[in-house]
């Protein structure tokens, strides 16, 4: 089957997340994207323990199959004219440069407008390029910080925290996704790209849901809640015979039903628990019913229960627990293939469906493929290479030593 975005060629110049796991997501639907690495690699390949093999870290495993490799150093005057002879032949450019240095290079906004004008421009930065933060550095968990994501994260008597996975970087890489899909479908219509304006700071605000809202509707900050929904109640994690279980109680109908699997009519049928707001008002009183009669429960039989009834709930897993579980294996959600495993596709098209066709390569792994793909002689090739602007094939085939740890 061919799949959704084969024929699209993506040359991708990013490091760390949000660019790389933007231009993976292309690649997995069949655009053929080129991950373009400077000397000394991006950085995420040291982001360890645990490492996969020498000089490949887990993190980097995570963001970057399915991409042929060319090690190029862009801060030379010739490693900036293969970047410009890639892009001659690109539908889509990925970069997370610092802002100003594609305009160092002599690849400022216009200039790129104007040489490749049918070229799509991801541009992600922490905040954009103007503006009071405008070019400022930016990770994650700092744009997790600033955005207010920490202040409503963590129990209601503790710190603020931030959010256990990089959330911020991985919803950029999504809109940016959804961005150039957008800017691709446009170009069809005009003949022409565009530039695509990320900031970590937008996908940060733009997932603030419902708190932002609710702050725009009271004038008042909201308060942490900890696992529990602040507007929904019961919506949390209580103890059960055998560990953690989350119930998810979206309305009325649905807490009934839940009252009956618990044989509780009596504890629970009370007027303070028959609404969803009275149940918010009394979440204190109705979280201690609740444990008691959770806690009588191993949560296997629980969550089984709770699903016949047609009530969301389950265990609180491990990562390994939800990797290893039925559902997740049926849905082909862990992808081995040769020497990789990974996670696999969640956008899942019937006609033109994604595939995991190779891992990460290592750093030039692909570095004459790549040339010659755009045009360029064995003789220039083998000049660049002497020259150290496309770096020689970094030779990590053999995976980490068995005796040497991991983590």
């Amino acid at each position: 089957m061919t799949s959704s975005l084969e024929g699209i060629r993506v040359v991708d110049i990013s490091r760390e997340l949000a660019g790389p796991l933007c231009g993976q997501m292309l690649a997995d639907h069949g655009a053929e994207v080129f991950k373009v690495e400077p000397p000394a690699g991006d950085e995420t390949r040291f982001w360890g323990p645990p490492f996969v093999r020498e000089n490949q870290s887990a993190y980097f495993t995570g963001l970057n199959r399915n991409k042929k490799n060319i090690s190029l150093d862009l801060r030379t005057e010739a490693g900036q004219a293969v970047l410009r002879r890639m892009l001659a032949d690109a539908d889509v450019l990925i970069e997370n440069f610092k802002a100003g240095t594609l305009a160092k290079w002599g690849l400022s906004d216009e200039i790129l407008r104007e040489e490749f004008p049918r070229l799509v421009h991801c541009r992600i930065t922490g905040y954009g390029t103007d503006g009071p933060l405008g070019g400022a550095p930016g990770y994650d968990a700092v744009i997790q910080a600033g955005s207010g994501l920490m202040s409503i994260n963590g129990e209601a008597d503790g710190p603020e925290m931030r959010i256990g996975i990089p959330l911020v970087d991985i919803v950029t890489s999504l809109n940016g996704l959804a961005g150039i899909l957008m800017a691709l479908r446009a170009r069809e219509t005009t003949g022409r790209g565009q530039l695509l304006d990320m900031a970590l700071l937008d996908s940060a605000l733009s997932i603030l849901h419902p708190h932002a809202y609710t702050y725009l509707a009271s004038g008042r900050d909201p308060v942490r809640t900890g696992v529990a929904h602040p507007t929904i109640s019961p919506y949390e994690t209580f103890q059960a015979a055998d560990g953690p279980f989350f119930l998810g109680v979206g309305n009325d109908n649905q807490f009934r039903k839940a009252v009956r699997v618990l044989h509780a009519e009596k504890e629970l049928s009370a007027p303070e628990f028959e609404t969803n707001p009275s149940r918010v008002a009394n979440r204190e009183k109705l979280r201690e019913k609740l444990g008691e009669l959770i806690g009588q429960w191993n949560r296997d039989d629980l969550a089984a229960a709770m699903i016949e009834a047609g009530v969301p709930a389950g265990p609180v897993n491990q990562v390994s627990e939800a990797l290893a579980a039925p559902q997740v294996r049926h849905r082909d959600m862990v992808v081995e293939l040769d020497d990789y495993t990974g996670i696999g596709l969640p956008i899942k098209l019937t006609e033109t469906p994604g595939a995991v066709k190779f891992g990460p390569r290592s750093r030039g792994q692909d570095n004459r493929e790549i040339l010659a793909h755009f045009g360029f002689t064995e003789e220039e090739a083998e000049r660049l290479e002497a020259d150290g602007i496309v770096s020689a094939h970094e030779q990590v085939e053999t995976p980490w030593p068995a005796d040497k740890p991991r983590a």
